[in-house]
């Protein structure tokens, strides 16, 4: 038997291009609506292309992936995104269902447990409910056919390698690793999914939200010509945090508090910016070779990370990107993608419309959310215009038609931009891809358990060196 080929970031070959697109008829009979201009539409034959249809990846993105065989998945992670992930995949297509839950602690998995029951009258047997730092591979090993991994990223490498191991199809929550060690992890262990024909898809959601989709094949088609640099910010207010509480340990403390810990979340430039970074990897088909920039704590209150990150990368072309993250209350809030190209500039993020502009200053395109998404009052081509639920209909879409789909690696690149320019800023120093993907010590500890460590080791770090 032929074997399939999988579906990464970069190529893919048109008879699967044409498969993959079959999976969703109404996506597929809605894809001229989907990308037509609403003015000068009339130039798309002056258009010199980037890529050839057939050469880049375009999901199909019907409202529920298609009917097929029945998929029992385990969740590893009872956090609100852990949560959540678990209400996405099963309202992302029938005959799916969560059947065994792992966390490090009871009281977040009895939290999901209850909202499984409650929303979806689903019973998890105290058998599949497992407790504890192995508590993955108890999932894993619990008779699953596909795994929702969505602990805090520290632990992505490690279980996704597990997982892969068994040939157990994965999701993989963003981002996929915190240090360089992870990385590497991350790519081999993406290659052997792919040896195996596994699907893996990871919660970089904008690569299933239809406005950036639509924008990515316009860019590929040539729209906006070469792509010669960019700026990508992320800044909002502070995220929540927990105080240490009387009965936890330093461990049990930072883990309830991750998202203020480096060696657990990355730092802000890393779990939350890594969206927008990636949306420049994803669209330049590059990869960065330094990074250098500023950052600092202002404002956060626990934990041991930053606040605030300005970085300059300098890519394999020599373009450069700007990148900015902040998480400080009452400051500006910023939150888009620009991608400046030869022949125009595209405009994208979560809360702005998706719009390009000649070099005179004229729209060319413009993303018509309404026709595609409908709005509160109106109807669109689709009903489901939730990402976080669409990137689980792809995923699931691929598992059912046997045509393997790989994100890991592409998601591990945009996740290593990030380390890079966390630890530009955190040294000061000039940080280079090859640096940064070869350090040997990671920062994770060695050991896990819920109990108290040396918290000496977790201090703010501070650039350069004093006088």
């Amino acid at each position: 038997m032929k074997k399939e080929k999988t579906i990464n970031s970069g190529s893919m070959p048109r008879r699967d291009f044409l498969k993959v697109s079959a999976l969703g008829a109404a996506a597929a009979i809605a894809a001229p609506s989907l990308l037509a201009s609403c003015a000068g539409g009339g130039t798309s034959a002056k258009l010199v292309p980037l890529k050839q249809p057939g050469e880049y990846y375009i999901p199909a993105l019907p409202d529920k992936a298609p009917d097929g065989k029945p998929l029992r998945a385990g969740l590893v992670g009872c956090g609100g995104r852990g949560t959540g992930a678990a209400i996405n995949f099963l309202n992302a297509a029938t005959g799916v269902s969560i059947v065994a839950l792992g966390d490090v602690f009871e009281d977040r998995l009895q939290s999901t447990r209850d909202r499984l029951k409650k929303d979806f009258n689903t019973d998890i047997a105290d058998d599949k409910c497992f407790i504890g730092f192995d508590s993955y591979q108890k999932v894993i090993d619990s008779g699953i056919d596909v795994v929702l991994l969505v602990t805090p990223p520290a632990f992505r490498p490690l279980h996704f390698k597990y997982a892969t191991e068994k040939g157990i199809h994965s999701f993989l929550e963003k981002p996929v690793a915190v240090d360089g060690e992870g990385y590497r992890t991350m790519i081999a262990t993406a290659r052997i999914a792919a040896s195996k024909n596994l699907c893996v898809v990871t919660g970089t959601q904008r690569h299933h939200q239809r406005s950036y989709v639509a924008s990515y094949q316009k860019i590929m088609e040539g729209a906006i010509g070469e792509i010669r640099g960019g700026n990508v910010y992320w800044n909002q207010n502070q995220l929540w945090y927990r105080t240490k509480q009387a009965g936890w340990t330093d461990m049990e403390w930072m883990i309830r508090d991750w998202v203020n810990w480096t060696w657990l979340c990355g730092d802000e430039i890393v779990e939350q910016h890594v969206h927008n970074i990636d949306v420049f990897t994803w669209f330049s088909g590059l990869r960065p070779i330094s990074a250098v920039g500023v950052g600092s704590r202002q404002r956060r209150v626990t934990g041991d990370g930053y606040d605030n990150f300005s970085i300059d990368f300098e890519f394999e072309n020599g373009i450069h990107l700007h990148s900015m993250c902040r998480q400080i209350d009452g400051a500006s809030g910023k939150n888009t993608e620009i991608i400046q190209g030869t022949k125009g500039v595209w405009y994208g993020g979560d809360n702005s419309d998706h719009h390009i502009v000649d070099l005179a200053g004229n729209e060319i395109w413009r993303y018509d959310k309404a026709a595609i998404e409908g709005t509160d009052t109106t109807p669109g081509l689709f009903a489901e215009r939730n990402p976080y639920v669409l990137e689980h209909v792809n995923w699931i879409s691929h598992i059912r038609s046997g045509q393997p789909i790989n994100q890991a690696e592409e998601t591990a690149i945009s996740t290593l931009a990030g380390i890079m320019g966390r630890d530009a800023a955190y040294t000061g120093a000039t940080v280079t891809w090859d640096e940064e993907s070869a350090k040997v010590h990671g920062i994770v500890p060695e050991t896990l358990a819920l109990e108290n460590v040396d918290m000496t080791k977790y201090t703010v770090p501070v650039p350069g060196t004093a006088k």
